[in-house]
């Protein structure tokens, strides 16, 4: 429902709903890029005892910097960083919400490369800052001339890029990376929510950060970690920018659940990544499979795969949903986005399209 005239919300606000994708019971969902396979009984037999060691002291307030995840998040990465170049938050959208409070604002502009993450322009429009965006090229990769133009012409605090890329999969390739850090004023983030995902061989942009100290990199334990219920985003950058976001984070912003339930699923962080080969794999059998009906893909390094075109599409994802599947109306006119499940949920997924496009 609208928001009633009375209420006195800002009136940049108002019209606006809350984001979010459906929700349903009963479905197949493959609309919100989840890992399908969730923690094992040892994990969740690690976790919940973790929780129970805090919980006697949940009376008191959690450690306010993380200091203990931050360290175990930095050995994760490698790359030689220091738990000091580490922050953690609730979900990467909190660490981008973070960035902008921190660089953006009143008179201060973002910008980024569409079709992206539809939450970017949210965290703009919340925190007040101008948002300015480029458009990619029809195979959804960014012209690098066109964006140092584009940078050049706004000269944004804040430069929005996510490899693999949000809804289309489409990796950025350390030359356009590159370009643009050489070409921005301000921070450059590079969300790599999905970087597990890649190929083998495809560089992390956390290579640029000791030569880049105005680069940030996003990443998150909610995709490959198979960790999105418990809210655990976060960024690598220098010091003194991790510094900068620590001045807008909220007072106790990360519970002392959530800090112990990260700390445990980063010890069995080999067991939960061991399914993202089998993730990956199913990945190509989809875009395979797609090849093979004749139907078109965005070329994907993510657990998703964008598909199209359709006249319809939201015929085809109602049909979906219908027959018990669901996925995710987003991207350009005429495209969905699939996420990628276990291998029955794929074959449901197969059969229910099959059935929507009369094959």
């Amino acid at each position: 429902m609208p928001i009633p005239e009375w209420v006195p919300i800002r009136e940049d606000l108002r019209g606006f709903e809350p984001y979010g994708a459906p929700q349903m019971t009963d479905v197949i969902c493959l609309n919100v890029n989840e890992n399908p396979y969730s923690p094992s009984a040892v994990v969740a037999a690690d976790i919940a005892e973790s929780v129970r060691d805090v919980a006697t002291g949940l009376n008191r307030y959690p450690d306010r910097e993380a200091t203990e995840l931050r360290a175990a998040l930095a050995e994760y990465l490698g790359h030689d960083l220091g738990s000091e170049q580490v922050w953690a938050a609730n979900g990467s959208n909190e660490v981008m919400l973070q960035i902008l409070q921190a660089f953006g604002g009143p008179g201060r502009s973002a910008l980024s490369f569409a079709p992206t993450y539809s939450m970017y322009p949210e965290y703009a429009r919340d925190t007040n800052t101008d948002w300015v965006t480029g458009q990619r090229d029809e195979d959804f990769t960014v012209d690098v001339d066109r964006a140092v133009s584009l940078i050049n012409a706004v000269q944004p605090e804040v430069v929005f890029l996510a490899s693999p890329n949000n809804p289309t999969g489409t990796v950025m390739p350390f030359d356009t990376i590159r370009a643009v850090l050489a070409a921005a004023p301000g921070v450059v983030v590079i969300d790599e929510a999905y970087a597990e995902f890649c190929r083998e061989g495809t560089p992390s942009a956390l290579e640029l950060l000791a030569d880049n100290p105005r680069l940030l990199v996003s990443r998150t334990m909610s995709k490959a970690f198979a960790l999105a219920g418990a809210r655990l985003g976060y960024v690598a950058a220098d010091k003194a920018i991790i510094d900068a976001l620590r001045i807008v984070r909220l007072p106790y912003h990360l519970s002392a659940v959530t800090q112990a339930v990260a700390l445990a699923a980063l010890r069995h962080s080999d067991e939960l990544l061991a399914t993202v080969d089998e993730l990956r794999a199913t990945r190509d059998e989809l875009v395979t499979w797609f090849e093979a009906q004749g139907i078109e893909t965005a070329a994907t390094d993510a657990n998703f795969v964008l598909f199209g075109q359709f006249a319809d599409r939201h015929a085809i994802w109602q049909g979906l949903v219908d027959r018990g599947v669901l996925i995710r109306e987003t991207g350009p006119q005429g495209w969905l986005r699939v996420s990628v499940g276990t291998r029955a949920e794929m074959e449901a997924f197969y059969r229910a399209l099959q059935e929507v496009l009369g094959r």
